[in-house]
Parts: C-alpha cells; structure tokens; sequence
C-alpha cells in the first residue's frame, strides 16, 4: 500500500511537472518573433518587409483559405507583425522591449481584401529601376546632388494603377541616367504631407540647389523622358578637325577622358538621344562627344575608323599604346555605361605605409574592400566627381593586401568611412544602404559634423569632457535612423559636447560592461555621471535633453526623495509628478512636451518624474496601475488630483452617439475615423487634438474607432485609415452618413478647410433667408446620374443648379442657360470650395477634361434649397450604354 501511495505521489509530480513545462512552452511560444513570422531578418529594409508581407498574404489570406477556420487567426498574427516592422517607432520599442514595450498598442483586428493585397499593395517593389524611398532616407537621396524624378502614390488609386506600366517602362528607359523614385503616400503620410502633395500620382522632380518641380504633362513614356531629359545639363560636343586636338587636351589635362561615337556611311551610330543619356549616366568621369565621318572624313581616317563605332579613349590614352583605347560595338546604354566603368582608372590604393600620410591633412572617402569586383564597386568610381565640390578625395583599402591595417581600425567586413581630416583616429564608418546617393549623402554630413566611430582605444569611460554615446547594432533600423540625427545634433552642441559610436556587434564585451541590452541605448557620460538618454530620437529631442541636464527643470525623483520633496513638501509648494515606463509608447511621446512644460511652469509648479520600470514596487504602494499617469499634488492641500492622461478637446463616439449627436445634432461636427493598430492613425492624433483645440466652440471634435465600431465605420464608407470627414450642420433633422471628406492630416490645413466651408454655409444660409425656400428639381429618382443626363434636363427652368447659381456666391460665375455650376466637396487640401462648370455640350477638348469619366451623386438626405451644392464627383468606369 505504500509503495502505491508513493508511486501515487510521485505520478502527481510527474503530472505537474508535466503541466508547468506544457505552461512554460505555451507561454514562451505566444510570444512570437515578428521576424521569423514574415521569415525576415532584424536588418529588412522596409521594402523587403513589405515583399515578404505581400508574399504571405497572398497564401494565407482567409479569402483564398475558406474552409480553414485557423485562417483568420493566423493572417491577423502577421498582419500584426508587418504592422509592428513597418512602423519606426514601433519597431524600436518592439526590437528593445519585445511585445511587452507594445502593451499600449491596440492588437490589429482587421486587415484588407485579398485583391487588395495583390493589385494595390507595393505597387513598385518589384522593379529594381525603381527606387522606393521611405521617411528616412528621402531627404538624404534628393539632397545627394543627383537628379530625382519621384512618383507620390497612393495605394487604392486608380489614376495611379494606370499610370504605373507606363512608369516602370519610363524607368527602364532613363535606368541610370537620373533616378527614378516611388513614394508610398498611404505609408509615408506625413512626409507626403511635408511636401504639399494633396492629389494622386503627382510627379515631381527633385535636385540639390534647385526647387522641386511638378510635372503637368501627358502621363506617356515620350513626354515624361521628354521632360526629364531637361534636366541632364550635361553636353554632348561635335568633334571635328578644328577642335577635337583642344578639347581631348583639356580634358586629360583634368584626369577626364572621352567617350566618343564616330558616325560613318556603314554600320549603326549611336542615336542623340543615347549619346545625351549617357553624356548623363558618365557626368563628370568623361567627356562624350561625336564625330560626322561625312563630313569630317580626314579625322576619321587618322583615327583608323573605317565603319560606324564608339570609342572610349581614357586619360592619357593613344592609339599608339596598345589596348588602352578601348573600342565598343555595342548601342545598348546600360551595357556601353558598364564598359566604360569597368575600363576606367580604378581608385586611389592606399596602403599602411600610405594611409596615415595621406589621411593626415585631407577629408577623404575609403571603400574598405575583401577583394570583391563588381558593377556596385565600379559604380564608386562616380564618388570622385560627386564629391569633388565637397573637397573630398576618394580612395579604397584593399583588406586582404592590408589585414594589419583594417584590424587596427576594428574593420571586418565591407565598408565605406569617412576620415575627417585631422588623422586616422577621428572617422565615422557608414552604416545605410549600399546605394550610391546614400553614401554621397552621408560623405557631405559626415566631414562637417562631429561624430567619432569609437573603439576600446578611444572609449571615453575616464574623459573630462562630456560624451554622448550612442550604443548601436548596425543591423537594426531604428538605429540607423538615429544616425543622421546625432550628426545634426554634433553641429549644433559643438564644443560644448563630444559624440561618438559604438558598434555592439563588434564591441560586445565593451557593451556588456555597460549593460547594454537594447538598441539603440543613448548615454551621456559627464565625468562620474551616467544618464541614459529617454524620448524620441530626433536631433531636437536630444538638444532639449541635453539642456535638461545643464539646467534640470524635470526632477528625477526615487522613493526617498518623492516621500521628502513631495509628500512632505512645504505648503507654498505645488509639484506635477509622472509615474511612466520606459517601454510605454504614450509614456515616450509625453517626455519632450513634459520637459517643455516645466520649463514653462519653472518657479511656478515643481515637475518630476518616477520611473516604475525601476521603482515598480513604490509603484505599486502608490496604487499606480497605468502609464503615463499624471498626478497634481496642490499647495496647502493634502489631496492630490490624478490624472491618466492629458485633458482632450476631442470626444470618443459609440454609434448611438454618431447616430444621435453627429447625424441629428445640431453642431457641426469634424471626425477622426481611425483604428487603434494602424500606424498612420497614431501619428495623426495628436494633430486631430492640435485641431481640435483650434476649432473649440466652432466645430465639435470627435474620434470614432472603426474596430471597436466596424458597423458604423462601413455605414459611413470609410475604406482606410485615419480618414477626416466634416459633418456640417444644415437646419435638416438628418445627415448623410458619409460626411464631406478631407483630403488633408494637417491640422492648419484642415482648419482653414473647415473655416472655408462654414463661410460657405454661412453665405448660403444668408441667400435663402433673402430668396425663400426654392424646393429644387434635383430630388430625382436615380440616385447616380450621367453627367449627360443633368444636360439633358439643363434648359428647365425648374433645375435649381442654374436658377439658384447667384446665390452660391462662387468667384467669377455667371449664370447663362448654356451652363450649370454648383459647388464642390473639398477635393483637396488647397482649396475649400470649388465652382465646377458644364458646357452644353460634353467636350474632351475642355480644359477640365480631367473629370470627364464622372459620375454625380446626390446627398438625398439633404432637401435645403442648396440641395444641388452637395452634388460629388466620384470616379467611375464608362457605362458603354451611354455615349459620351
């Protein structure tokens, strides 16, 4: 009987044992790597996460997986994952903290359609000729001195679903001679919005130097080659017996060589247009010029042509010295450019008997190579030229021939560093993308910031002055983004503080000995003291941390200084305390404005902050339950007042409030459509309460969460995330569901918008106290009427659009029989109303032929004597029934 019980007991244990491993498994495998759910690695770029995203999409969307209940629950796990990846700021915090620094993000409930995802999502990133550039390296390629032709799209439109074959065509065609370029407006809202674009697909071409330039031509591959093809400065020179003697001098005398196309009576010249791109694509390395073999027979025939061909002849070249001219049968422009680079004096060799001499008095660019050759090696043959207004040399270290020398300086791959002309010691390696307008970038800020790649030798753990350094993995994005704002913040702190780098991939030990876990970790070293820098990684926010820090206005407070300074604080004393986590997103983007408040409250209110990351048991005592929570603990008062987040302008709606305060209410209302997971929504609300405020006692705020509330987003047509429609009130006891919708997330933007369409209103509540009540024609049956079917009817005197034309005020209209005019919805950011005009006749000629395929619809809810003032454009597919 013992013996069983003991069997009994130990059979338990097992179960147990069995029970809390099981429960271990569960719980660590529900915690899933975003990185291997979209098979990716830590250093994807945003477009491979997107590729990778677009790939599982398209297999496990539930749409192509009806008949598997798990779909649903496993598309909804990878869209959280993409996007987690695809968001910067979630990222970081992801890549720092896991999915417990994502505690205060919403999990993403609801994701698109499957045609969605295969038609409109990523419409360029499968074409190599087209580089896609994101928030954080758009400024760093305009700015690179080459020429940009860039294409801001949105995902859903159509006009640039159409246009994208002819762009793509386009980009192969101008491969190399400028650049070509797609920004993805529905993931990179704000800096479309930075750049004014309010309409879709705008083409703009960018350059160092010059202001952007929009492109208002026929959207076809001649006229969009046409137009850029303005743009290439560079000449292509007619060579003859008179001046080619002076020109090839010249150029050799400047280490340029020439490339040039002898035009015979047999065999196939180049064409101008070939010769003009590739005068382009070499700009700077050589000269390219032409030669009329019939016209200029003598010179030809000293050159020993006898048929049509091109010739590159580099400096100091001859047909005398064997092979050094080299001669090209082909006429294809990418495969003459990569001859021509493959031929041409490779860069500066510098060795260690070398380096330290050279690097001495000069800026220089070194390529540190491991013996590789290829199209991308050549393409930095272009740095020297790109580069030499800068007045920065170029060369490269070969690491297999100088192993020594590339270990001393901690090199042990690939790279490309800038040397600061001061010695070897002070350089800055460069971490972004392989592309050659990111490393020009890069070269020009680097020599005129001041920010040191350290190493153990040049650690400054025992420096008098004081140093910021950030820790860093070159593999992860966020940190790579802090880069180029840490060079900003050198220039602006220079000689008050030191910057400097420090590669954790390469100095684990280094790193390890600051406990250093997560990337990227900015710390500031001053003597004996260490602070950790806390917010957003941008050049203003580490000024404004560092001018905390010479001026402390925000006072670090643990529990034995909270119970002397604030509980026990004198009672003409008023202290503001936020208890945050470092991980909490809202808890980072209220540490600026934080500090900024306290200053401005300096001498008035004491600020403070308690970090329950590291205090979480006096957290805890203190009943803290939320991050950020804000708490006032008033002068001459025991009580304390709490709050868990600022105060907001704008209100939360459920659907019986939209139904009942939006719909039947008599305010006007503006609303934010948004849901919680999405990106893009989180950084507009702090605009939509900037916009709130703005517009307080005009026009009511409100929010409207689209997951929690799905039923009411889809009666209201809102097809993406964050959208803004307006809800005028119109003396009517009931409202269009759908609103009149913003094209803008700018609050100024949106602000005037509103204040445009309430002088509007304004005007026309005016105009019909004097006209009376006209009940108007336009209550029509069909709801989608053909344009020509309103002009059909347009000679009837009861169609109020005409009769009612005076009293719409609209700038500069005039009322005849032959045309009808009515104000339009907002259709942009730039401009709040809009008086359309239809001519007797539909004419494709008409300089608004622009909106020829349109259909209007009718707000049937609205039975004012303006009724016909809220017709909207929509487009529309032609109806073949009808005639145009």
């Amino acid at each position: 009987m013992e013996s069983f019980q003991n069997h009994l007991r130990l059979s338990r244990k097992s179960l147990l044992f069995a029970f809390i491993a099981v429960w271990l498994f569960v719980s660590i495998s529900s915690d899933e790597d975003y990185y291997k759910l979209l098979g990716i690695s830590r250093e994807a770029s945003t477009r491979e996460i997107r590729q990778a995203f677009k790939k599982l999409a398209l297999t496990m969307h539930p749409d192509k997986n009806p008949n598997d209940e798990t779909a649903h629950d496993n598309f909804l796990k990878i869209n959280r994952a993409y996007e987690v990846l695809k968001d910067e700021d979630l990222r970081k915090k992801y890549d720092k903290y896991g999915e417990k620094g994502l505690q205060d993000e919403q999990q993403g409930g609801r994701y698109e359609s499957w045609n969605y995802y295969r038609y409109d999502f990523g419409i360029y990133d499968d074409d190599p000729e087209i580089t896609t550039l994101d928030r954080g390296d758009f400024d760093a390629a305009v700015n690179s001195g080459e020429v940009w032709f860039v294409n801001f799209y949105f995902p859903r439109c159509s006009h640039c679903h159409e246009l994208a074959p002819t762009w793509r065509e386009f980009a192969k065609e101008m491969d190399g001679v400028i650049r070509i370029a797609a920004v993805n407006c529905g993931d990179n809202g704000m800096l479309c919005r930075s750049k004014g674009i309010s309409s879709y697909p705008s083409l703009y071409v960018f350059r160092t130097g010059m202001n952007p330039e929009k492109y208002y031509g026929d959207r076809t591959k001649s006229s969009l080659t046409k137009f850029a093809m303005q743009f290439v400065e560079s000449k292509v020179t007619e060579l003859w017996q008179g001046n080619i003697s002076n020109e090839i001098d010249r150029a050799f005398a400047d280490r340029i060589g020439w490339l040039i196309s002898f035009c015979a009576d047999t065999g196939d010249c180049l064409e101008p247009q070939t010769r003009r791109k590739l005068a382009g694509m070499l700009d700077g390395l050589v000269n390219v010029g032409w030669v009329d073999c019939s016209k200029q027979a003598d010179l030809c025939e000293s050159f020993e042509i006898t048929t049509s061909t091109t010739a590159l002849f580099p400096p100091g070249s001859s047909l005398a010295q064997k092979g050094s001219v080299l001669f090209i049968q082909s006429l294809d422009t990418r495969d003459i450019y990569a001859q021509v680079l493959q031929h041409l004096p490779d860069l500066e060799v510098l060795t260690k008997s070398s380096f330290e001499h050279k690097l001495a008095h000069h800026r220089w660019l070194i390529s540190f190579s491991f013996g590789h050759n290829n199209l991308a090696t050549h393409e930095y043959k272009k740095l020297k030229a790109l580069l030499k207004d800068s007045n920065i040399q170029v060369g490269k270290v070969d690491c297999v021939s100088d192993l020594e020398l590339c270990a001393s300086l901690y090199i042990q791959k690939p790279c490309v560093a800038v040397f600061k002309g001061v010695g070897i010691h002070d350089f800055e390696i460069y971490h972004g993308k392989d592309a050659l307008y990111n490393v020009v970038a890069f070269a020009k800020e680097s020599v005129n910031a001041h920010v040191t790649t350290l190493r153990p030798e040049n650690f400054p753990s025992h420096e008098k002055e004081p140093w910021l350094v950030d820790f860093f993995a070159p593999w992860c994005p966020p940190c790579r983004a802090l880069l180029p704002e840490l060079r900003k913040a050198s220039v602006q702190l220079f000689g008050q503080l030191k910057f400097g780098t420090l590669d954790c991939t390469v100095h684990e030990g280094l790193c390890n000995t600051y406990n250093i876990h997560a990337y990227p970790t900015t710390v500031i070293f001053n003597k004996s003291s260490i602070h950790e820098y806390e917010g957003h990684h941008s050049a203003d926010g580490i000024l404004e941390f560092i001018e905390d820090l010479v001026n402390p206005v925000v006072v670090t407070l643990t529990p034995e200084s909270f119970q002397e300074l604030v509980k026990r604080r004198k009672s003409s004393e008023t202290w503001m305390v936020d208890f945050y986590a470092p991980w909490c997103g809202p808890c980072q983007a209220l540490l600026p404005e934080w500090r900024r408040m306290a200053r401005m409250l300096s001498g008035i209110v004491n600020v403070g902050t308690v970090d329950c990351q590291r205090d979480h048991a006096f957290c805890q005592s203190e009943s803290v339950r939320a991050y950020p929570e804000i708490r006032l603990f008033p002068q001459n008062s025991n009580r304390r007042d709490q709050y868990h987040s600022l105060p907001r302008a704008s209100v939360d709606l459920s659907p019986e409030d939209f139904k009942r305060k939006v719909l039947g209410g008599k305010d006007h209302w503006v609303l934010d459509f948004y849901a919680p997971w999405c990106g893009p929504c989180q950084q507009f609300a702090p605009e939509f309460e900037v916009l709130a405020r703005m517009m307080k006692g005009t026009v009511r705020a409100g929010k409207v969460d689209c997951q929690a509330h799905y039923q009411t987003c889809q009666s209201a047509g809102i097809k993406a995330y964050p959208t803004v429609r307006f809800y005028p009130h119109l003396g009517t006891t009931r409202r269009d569901h759908g609103g009149e919708h913003i094209n803008s997330k700018d609050a100024t933007v949106i602000a005037d918008v509103l204040r445009q369409r309430l002088k509007q209103l304004a005007l026309q509540g005016k105009s019909s106290k004097l006209k009376g009540h006209v009940r108007p024609y336009c209550h029509l049956r069909s709801k989608f009427i053909r344009t020509s079917s309103i002009l059909a009817r347009e000679k009837r005197k009861d169609l109020c659009l005409a009769a009612d034309v005076r009293r719409m005020k609209c700038p500069g209209a005039v009322a005849t029989h032959q045309t009808l005019f009515f104000p339009l919805s907002v259709r942009s950011s730039h401009h709040s109303a809009q008086c359309v005009s239809w001519h007797g006749r539909w004419n494709r000629a008409h300089p608004r032929a622009d909106i020829r395929d349109t259909l209007l619809t009718l707000d049937e809810s609205s039975h004012g004597p303006l009724a016909c003032g809220r017709w909207k454009k929509i487009p529309q597919r032609r109806d073949p029934t009808v005639p145009p």
